[in-house]
């Protein structure tokens, strides 16, 4: 197992290569630049937009430099060796840093540096999709284990209804309705992760409990979204598996009813919510864009949405690799859990 996890690791290097490649000719495809952008909106506002102006913002920001080598230093290959702005090479482990010293650069919209903006923003967002994830299989598994072994009964249509309404809602619905009942039946402020004296506050633990007051709304909010589906997949998948000849077997042999079902079906049932966290943990982050806009959320979301219109190369990108980040490590650790779930997976990994 650990030499398999080395081996994942390794090959995560040349993938998020190409990935970093792939989103830096996205970011560039539209038209023109942050500093157009910039220039047209100071237009629109009435302000006179000067040419030397733009020259110059270009060439603090580095955008006058060819595409690649906007690439190169982005990446942070420059670092190992780069070039001074005469063109000059610079000596070994003195060119400028990026991602891969885990330097993100400049973000130009808000002149701030990438790094101290997305750490917090990143924290909150995973804690929140992690919670949310939780929380929808405490609720999901559950009930469809119940419907699967009361097909047709009265709670399964209950069940059934419910889902499909989870399903056919939209989130930022949910978060609307959210915000209403928060305000009206419990006179609280649904909006934000922090009430008003904590939102520029240093960490501490009062902080930390005013978070977790405020957190039950997006969790609850994306976890009904994703509620209806899992239970769905989790009847259909114990349906089946209650319909295999083992299962008769086992019965056949004397097996309690209850020992039977937790040993062997709901196990297998349960790999295909295992197997999904490699890209459920991703759309949570990304997914969740317009509830956090509804629900005034400081996470990911509004940043990367504003980081893409403005075409803040830096923002925006560094926001996609960490996205990317994250679905090679979720896909890892639905692997290991899928290996330590369900014993065919472990055998067949040895056997071969």
């Amino acid at each position: 197992m650990i030499t398999y996890i080395i081996r994942r690791f390794l090959v995560m290097i040349p993938t998020l290569l190409f990935i970093s490649i792939g989103a830096f000719v996205i970011i560039q495809l539209p038209p023109g630049d942050y500093v157009t952008t910039y220039m047209a909106q100071l237009e629109m506002s009435g302000e006179p937009a000067q040419l030397e102006q733009a020259e110059q913002m270009r060439k603090d920001y580095g955008l006058d430099l060819p595409q690649w080598r906007q690439y190169t230093r982005w990446v942070g290959f420059e670092w190992f060796y780069g070039q001074t702005a005469e063109n000059k090479p610079k000596a070994m482990f003195e060119g400028p840093k990026g991602m891969m010293q885990l330097e993100f650069g400049q973000s130009f919209k808000y002149n701030k540096r990438v790094s101290e903006m997305i750490w917090e923003r990143v924290a909150l967002t995973a804690t929140i999709a992690l919670v949310s994830i939780i929380v929808t299989w405490i609720i999901a598994l559950p009930i469809g284990f119940y419907s699967a072994i009361r097909q047709y009964g009265v709670l399964d249509y209950v069940a059934t209804f419910f889902g499909f309404i989870g399903m056919s809602t939209p989130a930022f619905l949910f978060a609307l309705i959210m915000l209403f009942i928060a305000n009206r039946y419990f006179n609280i402020s649904a909006g934000g992760l922090f009430s008003d004296e904590f939102i520029d506050a240093d960490w501490s633990w009062a902080k930390v409990w005013d978070l977790m007051l405020h957190l039950w709304v997006p969790v609850l909010v994306l976890s009904i979204a994703g509620t209806g589906g899992t239970i769905r997949t989790m009847r259909a998948n114990l349906l089946d598996e209650l319909e295999k000849p083992y299962v008769t077997t086992a019965r056949a042999k004397g097996l309690t009813e209850w020992w039977l079902l937790v040993k062997y079906p709901v196990r297998l049932a349960i790999n295909p919510m295992i197997s999904t966290i490699g890209w459920m943990l991703p759309m949570l982050i990304s997914g969740s864009v317009i509830v956090s806009i509804v629900l005034s959320l400081p996470t990911t979301g509004p940043l990367l949405y504003e980081a893409l219109i403005s075409q803040d190369m830096f923002l925006a990108g560094s926001f996609l690799m960490i996205l990317s980040f994250l679905t090679m490590i979720g896909t890892l650790i639905s692997d290991i859990l899928l290996a330590w779930v369900d014993p065919r997976i472990r055998f067949e990994s040895k056997a071969t």
